[in-house]
């Protein structure tokens, strides 16, 4: 069973890498090279055996000194450069599997994330690559070398003397006795040691990034303390990682100096007996240390293939996920079709339903606000208008076809969306406005949107400008600023649906009245959806959808709900109380 496990292991690690198509032409090249270097290193030895049996110094010339020197200088190059062209083909495959990897997590759906913490998720694409790219970049390379230089050793002294040879290959059983204990045990830390990395990098990424959560709500002990477990955690194993490679070291030691003597001992026999010569001996020797010096590398490369094993399964379950496929499906040709919804229900996983039977249209050009308590399935709403999410019930229509059908890049291109924490990138203002345009912007262009977003005042006080950094998620910059950015961007996108979620619900009323107008002049012309908590946002919609409970319960003008729907009453009635208290203040 374990066998037939390894054997897939081994398959899957070889199919991800064919996944990279990496250049046969030069991991062939490389491996000759490699082969040549060792063929070189072998004749060392061969060259020295002739150089003690016939030395003397009326023998020694020149031409035997610059042709052993030239052996030694051959046998460096080839065996650089092999090295090198190895190292190159092993980071060019990680290099094309990060990129393949990282196209693969942008074009991955919504739900995916949903599922998966992001830590975790960036865990796969540096660590486990990483350990990747040391297995064929660096161990790879020695591994092969090694493997050569052992079995090429071995034939050559089989063939100098099979009896001293079979005598110095049985101690190597009793070495294996002690080494593969130690092995297995540097697999399970190094397993341990990876999962307990990715833990850490999750728990950094989650703190860091709310950082200033975690400064508001005076956690930073509680936060230390929980960074301080896998601190703790990682510093154990890598204690217990010292202590096996602390036995490794004078195992090996032990094992080289058992050969030697035994082959010191029985070799001078031998030679005392004229059944060897000396210069056999001293080829021994250095042919024994040809055997014992790559037996090292071979063990690393074992240990880190398994190391291998795991983060080759992690990455291969992220490039096997489903992906969105943005490609596929008619283009969007018709503009300004009614958006219908009938008999929609959805629901997380095997969660309790959010959103059930709801039934509405939205006619083009017009305004669409949903409200209702929270937690009724508003922004999932959304998020299936969006497709981030399949409907588990029912429909969604735009005009005559269902928005499946559609080209799923078009069909988002149609949607400008502005919501409550509009969020921004790390870098200018001018990026930000751009935001996924991908054709050149004029500055002529990229004003007029900010001017209508009632941006570009404060923009033009910045100290740079539209070049001004935001910093990062946009702090340098207050929520009516963000807000207004966000607007703008929606504007140079030149979206035919508005989607509105809270999007003035952060702010103060200065701030507020502000974004408003802005909003008034991106919702001119276009079919807008609109969450709203404030009454002031919903009165002079062309219809309400009240929605509890992911339930509609309700739907009309303003002045229809306020007579037919008692919750809708009390929701009027809370913001009229809220409205007078701002006035007064």
């Amino acid at each position: 069973m374990e066998e037939k496990e390894n054997k897939g292991n081994w398959k899957q690690l070889v199919r991800l890498i064919a996944r990279t198509k990496p250049s046969k032409a030069l991991i062939i090249f490389a491996i000759v090279m490699s082969l040549a270097g060792t063929a070189v290193s072998l004749i060392i030895p061969l060259f020295t055996k002739n150089l003690v049996d016939g030395f003397s110094i009326s023998n020694l010339s020149w031409k035997q000194i610059a042709g052993f020197g030239g052996i030694f200088v051959l046998q460096a190059v080839v065996s650089g450069f092999s090295g090198y062209m190895l190292n190159v083909a092993g980071q060019r495959i990680v290099a094309n599997l990060r990129d393949r990897l990282w196209k693969k997590l942008l074009v991955l759906p919504i739900p995916y994330y949903d599922s998966n913490r992001t830590g975790e998720t960036i865990s796969r694409m540096t660590n486990d690559t990483g350990v990747v790219k040391q297995l064929i970049a660096e161990n790879l390379t020695n591994f092969l070398s090694g493997i050569i230089s052992v079995i090429g050793s071995i034939i050559v002294l089989f063939y100098m003397d099979w009896q001293m040879t079979s005598v110095m290959l049985a101690v190597i059983p009793v070495a294996a006795l002690f080494m593969a204990p130690l092995g297995r045990q540097m697999y399970l830390i190094s397993k341990g040691l990876q999962k307990e990395t990715a833990s850490f990098t999750t728990t950094l990424t989650q703190v860091l990034s709310e950082v200033r959560l975690v400064k508001s709500m005076n956690a930073e002990h509680r936060e230390y303390a929980a960074g301080s477990k896998w601190i703790n955690s990682l510093y154990k194993f890598g204690v217990k990682e010292a202590k096996v490679q602390a036995l490794i070291a004078p195992l090996m030691y032990f094992v080289m100096m058992m050969l030697l003597v035994v082959i010191i001992g029985y070799g001078g026999m031998r030679v005392a007996s004229g059944a060897l010569s000396a210069g056999e001996l001293v080829a021994f020797i250095l042919y024994l240390i040809q055997i014992v010096m790559p037996m090292t590398q071979i063990t690393t490369f074992f240990t880190q293939f398994k190391k291998t094993v795991g983060a080759t399964e992690r990455i291969s379950a992220i490039l096997d996920s489903p992906e969105e496929d943005h490609e596929q499906g008619k283009p969007v040709t018709k503009i300004a079709q009614p958006i219908t919804l009938s008999g929609l229900g959805f629901a997380y996983g095997d969660g309790e339903p959010v959103l059930k039977d709801l039934d509405f249209r939205v006619d083009p050009g017009t305004v669409t606000a949903i409200v209702g308590p929270s937690g009724g399935g508003k922004t999932t709403l959304f998020s299936l208008l969006e497709r981030y999410y399949e409907p588990t019930g029912g429909s969604i229509k735009y005009g005559d076809e269902t928005i499946d059908s559609f080209n799923l890049r078009e069909w988002r291109s149609q949607f400008g969306y502005v919501s409550q924490e509009s969020p921004l990138i790390a870098g200018t203002i001018r990026e930000n406005i751009c935001y996924g345009i991908e054709h050149e912007v004029s500055d002529g262009t990229l004003m007029k949107a900010a001017e209508m977003a009632y941006a570009h005042t404060f923009i033009s006080e910045l100290p740079e400008g539209y070049d001004t950094e935001v910093g990062e998620r946009g702090i340098k910059l207050s929520g009516g600023q963000r807000q207004r950015i966000a607007i703008a961007r929606a504007l140079l996108r030149d979206p035919k649906i508005l989607m509105l979620d809270e999007a003035t619900s952060a702010l103060d009323s200065k701030s507020e009245v502000v974004v408003q107008e802005a909003l008034k002049n991106l919702m001119d012309g276009r079919t807008t959806l609109v969450i709203a908590h404030r009454l002031s946002t919903v009165v002079d919609a062309d219809q309400i959808i009240f929605v509890e409970k992911g339930t509609l319960t309700g739907s009309g003008t303003h002045e229809e709900l306020l007579a037919t729907h008692s919750l809708y009453r009390e929701f009027a009635t809370q913001q009229l109380r809220l409205q007078s208290v701002e006035i007064v203040e």
